[in-house]
């Protein structure tokens, strides 16, 4: 596998210059670029025009990551031209969070086949249901098929989102890119490092990722009692207190929530995933150490077992919330990654609404928020 990066800014153009002697039907493109960028067409038709035969695939961001850099109002752009490994693109349009599970099961039948290792997906980060997307995935892909991507951000203003649709960012859209044949190696990991505070309470009324009320009481106003004055910063405040799903009785396994609207009127709250019925649930709060040692504990599930050789690209997709926590000492979460990663690995990112991945090797994925997930892709020689 050959393996360039390239970054993009308004004022500085590409750094480096585009190298499209790499340029293939076997050549991988990931963008992950700031929302702001969408006006600048001209840097997606140089890209296109630099890799006219490649496949490639992204979303927009709320920040984005290169090497162990964060950076702002940029694209980050990997170029994998592999040897033996083919490669198929899958994309669907939805309009409506409804539509999630249908769109999950068509980007899976699109891409399924006996020699599918992985595939990586990037979803609009706004109009869709990220758990009913990944279950639609899992109706159709076998468990040894590694799905790991996220879904596209847009920094704290939650207003909109786009993906790469024909080398041009496009809304309400999800990607996806299937990888073939058995030199491939697709590694994951993902791990948080939130704490979970306040009393454990009951879902007594939601429809999927709409939460209405918690033990009987409207979940919004519930909320802003928590958040106090930072209540008027709302749904972006919500970051910093996500909402645990807890999944065994004692609390050790938990899924985390991210808030992406609220209703005033209807006093509720829309997340990422859903939110069942039933469920029971408790507020998180962060702990800085531990979110950087979560980045870590991420990079070291992704090399448990063999090695891996050759160029390695690591794509890591970070929670918006975990941005807005760690502040100035968030690019400590992206150099923690690559310490327990390859000498020589490469990394792109960007912070989501949302990250998908297993939680362990050998599962479904899931959707996650506030974790740091990372896939890291090399080819055997």
């Amino acid at each position: 596998m050959n393996m360039e990066l390239f970054k993009y800014s308004s004022a500085e153009g590409w750094m480096p210059e585009l190298t499209p002697e790499i340029d293939s039907v076997l050549t991988l493109v990931i963008i992950f670029g700031s929302p702001s960028l969408v006006a600048e067409s001209n840097a997606f038709t140089e890209l296109k025009t630099a890799f006219p035969h490649s496949c490639v695939i992204g979303g927009s961001t709320a920040g984005e990551i290169f090497d162990s850099e964060i950076f702002d109002d940029t694209l980050s752009v990997a170029v994998l031209r592999f040897e033996k490994t083919r490669l198929a693109r899958a994309e669907v349009e939805i309009n409506d969070a409804h539509q999630s599970f249908d769109a999950g099961k068509q980007i899976a039948e699109k891409l399924n086949s006996t020699d599918l290792k992985g595939v990586l997906i990037i979803s609009d980060g706004l109009s869709v249901n990220g758990s009913e997307l990944v279950r639609g995935v899992n109706e159709i892909l076998p468990e040894d098929v590694v799905v790991t991507g996220g879904l596209a951000g847009d920094g704290d203003r939650f207003e909109k989102t786009w993906v790469i649709r024909d080398w041009q960012p496009a809304s309400g859209h999800i990607s996806a890119v299937g990888f073939y044949g058995d030199a491939v190696q697709i590694r994951h990991g993902s791990k948080g490092g939130w704490d979970s505070f306040g009393p454990k309470r009951k879902v007594t009324r939601s429809d999927q990722n709409v939460l209405y009320e918690l033990d009987g009481k409207p979940a919004l106003a519930l909320y802003k009692d928590y958040l106090g004055e930072r209540a008027s910063g709302l749904p972006s405040t919500a970051l910093l207190f996500p909402l645990a799903i807890l999944n065994d009785d004692a609390g050790q396994e938990y899924t985390v929530r991210t808030v992406l609207s609220i209703d005033e009127e209807a006093q509720s709250m829309t997340f990422a995933g859903d939110v069942p019925e039933g469920a029971t649930v408790q507020l998180m709060r962060a702990d800085f150490e531990r979110l950087i040692d979560g980045a870590g504990d991420a990079a070291a599930l992704a090399m448990q077992g063999e090695a891996v050789s050759g160029d390695v690209l690591n794509i890591a997709i970070s929670c918006v919330g975990r941005r807005l926590v760690l502040g100035e000492r968030c690019e400590d979460e992206v150099e923690a990654t690559l310490e327990f990663l390859p000498a020589g690995t490469r990394q792109i990112g960007f912070y989501s609404y949302g990250e998908i991945s297993p939680y362990v090797s050998g599962q479904a994925c899931k959707l996650h928020n506030q974790t740091m997930t990372l896939t890291v892709i090399a080819e055997t020689a």
